[in-house]
């Protein structure tokens, strides 16, 4: 879960298409600044958020960006797809370059995907051993009761992957409706729950992702940038 770490020499080097000791020189000359500040160390640390300047001309100047998507179905959860439309193609007028999305839906499931440039962020919010709640609106073709409970708490083994599952939340909304909560992400996972009693999963929306709620006001295919809070309450979560 680190960021793209390097050099700053390597990177200046590869960024102008000059030698090294071309870089040596600009750092030498109070040229090069980074984060606001003159630098002259060759072996800086920098990532890729790192604010970086020549002669006030940005060589570097990404900056952080959150949002929310309330995925709508037959959109793909990917950054380019050749049959299907991606989450990112409906964020217009966003810059995708480093864009990337954390903890992905299929295709005919709705609801809150949360878009990023921060791997860092995105790997430990969707990490297992953080232990982030992950909550779904879960539609079967048949009939749920209180027995489906316990079952989903225990954890479910499969198989084909010689795993069992972590203990799920299952609370029943109604007679053909369910909540659930996890904290991991099996392939097809609540699909494949609710496949143990042959009832098939009619529709799957999921409402939230740690503290970050699916905000009601976004139709489907809408998205909003996370506001401070919503980045703050979710940092402090990944670092408990």
């Amino acid at each position: 879960m680190r960021s793209k770490r390097s050099r700053l020499d390597q990177f200046i080097a590869q960024k102008l298409q000059v030698s090294k000791k071309a870089v040596r020189l600009l750092l030498l000359e109070n040229r090069v600044q980074v984060d606001g500040r003159i630098c002259k160390e060759v072996d800086k640390q920098i990532n890729e958020f790192s604010q970086i300047l020549l002669d006030g001309n940005g060589l570097q100047q990404h900056s952080r960006q959150y949002y929310m998507l309330n995925k709508p179905t037959g959109v793909v959860s990917a950054t380019k797809d050749d049959i299907h439309p991606t989450a990112l193609s409906l964020l217009d007028g966003i810059d995708f370059e480093l864009m990337h999305i954390a903890g992905r839906l299929d295709l005919n499931s709705t609801g809150l995907l949360l878009i990023t440039n921060d791997s860092q962020w995105s790997q430990a919010l969707m990490a297992p051993e953080t232990k982030v709640d992950k909550q779904y609106l879960v539609t079967l073709a048949n009939p749920i009761d209180d027995s489906y409970i316990s079952a989903f708490s225990d954890g479910m083994y499969f198989g084909y992957e010689d795993i069992t599952t972590k203990p799920a939340k299952l609370e029943v909304v109604s007679e053909f409706q369910a909540r659930v909560t996890l904290q991991e992400g099996k392939y097809h996972q609540i699909k494949r729950m609710f496949g143990r009693f042959r009832n098939p999963v009619v529709a799957l929306h999921r409402e939230s992702i740690g503290n970050i709620l699916l905000d009601n006001a976004l139709k489907q295919g809408e998205y909003r940038p996370l506001d401070e809070v919503e980045v703050l309450v979710t940092e402090s979560l990944i670092e408990t």
